[in-house]
């Protein structure tokens, strides 16, 4: 997470090799596809092999494609896109595999607690990233050779990252063979609803700060933005922690729609951002917004999935997040390069759209059918659960297991 907060400035580098912002949004959406089109494979690949391997696997393709970026001399040539596709790849298998990792070792009820807290990891790191960028590009004039420390610091801390990982799976025990469903069929029967939509909203929420404002703190005079992100930090962490257990007693529902009006509110918020100490609002509520949609979003897809397909669940919920940025990143950039022509201030158009966007998704779910909970047994019945799974589902008051109906294929 230090690695990837650091390339926050991300767009500097596509800035000083004569990219524009509607270049910049083309780069980070199209970086996307790569991640769709892993993601299935992941999901598989994690409930057949264990997220150990993805792990690993994931952290050294993120050095590779940092190291890969000091050769880059276009900013519009296939080269750049094709490297953020794998960056794009690396970021979604760390972030599956680890949360798959982690919420395999806690009950439902808890898993949006568990992984909110594994959460909080990343956000010192967040600091820590955002202040490192400041200190390499944040004065004077950017040249070619600081913007080739900041990958190359990234791809180091990439590589010691893929150590840490495969230390700490060392436990990790492989997952028993068994019969696989398709996938498509696991998609059909398992899907979360109209958490899906929340999901992409989410994705494309959270990923506006760290792809858009360093242009628009440039376009309003300010050269540094790790004051944005070191209250953003510490806000997400003690929200995060001091609502670890709402998703719990009040459900994953709440938390989503929380989050959804935080989020609008930050965005509503940056346009009124003049200075440096006015980032402060919108950093803070966008920060809220973070600590409660990411577990519980996640959450509410893994609940409608048993166990062993967890991976499943956790790359499809990553993939929404995914669509999000797909589709929002180049249209806030062609936001940002048409907006002028018809005599609208480029930014606060952006982040007023994006506002907009998010607040009417959140009354689309707030009014979208809930699947009940013996919808999900039935579903789960379809598909042939194994015994002990059934007799779970099943009312203490069941028949004997031979007459038992949740025993009948």
């Amino acid at each position: 997470m230090i690695a990837h907060s650091l390339l926050f400035r991300y767009a500097d580098f596509v800035f000083f090799l004569g990219g524009s912002e509607f270049l910049l949004g083309w780069i980070v959406g199209l970086g996307m596809l790569g991640c769709l089109a892993m993601r299935l494979a992941q999901g598989i690949g994690i409930d057949r092999y264990g997220p150990r391997v993805m792990w690993v696997a994931s952290t050294a393709l993120f050095a590779i494609s940092c190291y890969g970026h000091l050769l880059i001399q276009s900013a519009d040539g296939p080269a750049i896109f094709l490297l953020r596709i794998a960056y794009n790849c690396a970021i979604a298998g760390f972030f599956g595999a680890s949360i798959t990792f982690i919420s395999s070792r806690a009950p439902v009820n808890r898993m949006a607690e568990v992984v909110g807290m594994l959460g909080t990891s990343g956000f010192l790191a967040m600091v820590i990233g955002a202040w490192l960028g400041d200190v390499l590009l944040g004065s004077g004039p950017i040249d070619i050779s600081r913007l080739q420390i900041m990958f190359s610091l990234a791809g180091s801390l990439g590589v010691a990252s893929m150590a840490l990982g495969w230390l700490a799976t060392r436990g990790e025990i492989s997952p028993t063979p068994r019969r696989h469903v398709s996938p498509l069929v696991l998609l059909r029967r398992y899907h979360p609803g109209a958490v899906l939509l929340v999901g992409a909203v989410t994705g494309f929420g959270l990923v506006l700060p760290g792809t858009f404002l360093r242009p628009y703190a440039e376009s309003i005079g300010i050269g540094r933005i790790a004051t944005f992100f070191a209250i953003y930090a510490p806000t997400a962490f003690a929200a995060r922690f001091l609502t670890r257990r709402l998703p719990e007693t009040l459900g994953n529902r709440a938390g989503m729609l929380l989050g959804l009006g935080s989020m609008s509110i930050g965005m509503l918020l940056l346009t009124t951002a003049t200075n440096n100490w006015l980032f402060a609002p919108p950093a803070m509520f966008l920060a809220i917004a973070h600590a409660l949609l990411f577990p519980s979003v996640i959450a509410a897809a893994s609940e409608a999935f048993p166990t062993r397909n967890r991976g499943l669940a956790t790359t499809l919920i990553l993939a929404m997040f995914d669509v999000g940025t797909l589709v929002g990143s180049p249209i806030a950039g062609a936001i940002l390069t048409y907006s002028p022509s018809f005599g609208l201030p480029s930014f606060p158009t952006m982040f007023t759209c994006a506002a907009i966007i998010v607040a009417i998704s959140a009354l689309i779910y707030a009014v979208a059918p809930k699947p009940s909970a013996p919808d999900r047994a039935a579903r789960r019945q379809k598909l042939g659960e194994s015994g002990a799974s059934s007799e779970k589902l099943a009312p203490k008051t069941a028949l004997p297991r031979s007459r038992s109906p949740l025993r009948t294929r």
